[in-house]
């Protein structure tokens, strides 16, 4: 297993090639310490865990691995199967401003598409994510106060991961003084 930046681990899963919507996660709140657990998988590409953390309003840090080369029936039990309660995208900036503007263009016709129409959230959010060529999105079970149980039994069933990881984010966070508060 081999720790990379955070943003090193989101490249990976643009270049993937995976079906978009084939990807799930859970998030929450670090078991110990300053900052949040992320664990997405795919089921052609793997499970990936990252650890991150905001130095400051404007900038996040992290690091992260992929844990598992595949995303079996026993650990894919741990995220969620559909939308039951949030949803997750990664999104790649536009490659130049025409892009940018055939991007914008194909969205104004996915939501006047949905406004003139009947139409589910789930149905919403995946055509809205196809018009902007996101590489992976689904759901996701995200507790922004707490760690879900799902999070924690990954962390458990990935523990050399989960122990790699966090030393790599504390060090990170040592680094940039984030814990010493006003003095």
């Amino acid at each position: 297993m081999r720790v990379r930046d955070w943003q090193d681990i989101l490249e990976d899963v643009v270049e993937s090639k995976a079906d978009p919507d084939g990807w799930r996660a859970v998030a929450g709140d670090r078991r110990e310490g300053l900052g949040e657990d992320l664990f997405f998988g795919h089921p052609r590409v793997g499970v990936f865990q990252l650890k991150t953390y905001a130095k400051n309003p404007y900038e996040v840090k992290g690091v992260g691995a992929c844990v598992a080369r595949k995303l079996d029936d026993e650990i894919g039990s741990f995220l969620p199967q559909q939308n039951t309660g949030g949803r997750f995208a990664v999104q790649n900036p536009p490659e130049s401003e025409d892009d940018a503007e055939e991007k914008a263009k194909h969205l104004e016709e996915v939501v006047k598409a949905h406004a003139d129409a009947p139409t589910t959230p789930d149905d919403f959010f995946d055509d809205v994510m196809d018009a902007l060529d996101s590489p992976a999105f689904g759901p996701i079970d995200f507790d922004r106060y707490d760690r879900p149980d799902p999070a924690e039994e990954l962390s458990d069933r990935f523990e050399e991961a989960e122990d790699l990881l966090n030393e790599e984010l504390d060090d990170l966070i040592e680094d940039d003084d984030v814990g010493r508060g006003f003095q």
